[in-house]
């Protein structure tokens, strides 16, 4: 918000002037871990000559959708062996982690 107040050329008491509101409430604005709901975005923006736009797009997947299609393509069994098999080569790891936890401690 400070970005575009400044980038507009306005003063803080400038802009609440334009708001409709106090020096004190767009300080608020510009500070860190500031909430102000869409309205206030929008009225700031739009006084300090900007208009907010909001896009919707999907979300990419952080799931290998894949492997889950190959997964769901071999018989419940098969599927538990290959589970139980990534369990087996994951020990190693597992006991070596505990043991750099342990030194730490």
């Amino acid at each position: 918000m400070r970005g575009v107040r400044r980038a507009a050329g306005l003063t803080q008491a400038e802009l609440a002037e334009r708001m409709g509101t106090t020096q004190a409430a767009v300080a608020r604005l510009e500070r860190a871990g500031a909430n102000p709901t869409l309205a206030t975005v929008d009225r700031a923006l739009r006084a300090a000559g900007h208009q907010l736009e909001l896009t919707a797009s999907p979300v990419r997947s952080s799931v290998d959708e894949t492997l889950i299609a190959e997964n769901l393509k071999l018989e419940p069994a098969e599927r538990l062996r290959a589970f139980q098999a990534s369990q087996r080569s994951l020990a190693p790891l597992v006991g070596a982690a505990a043991r750099a936890r342990d030194k730490r401690r």
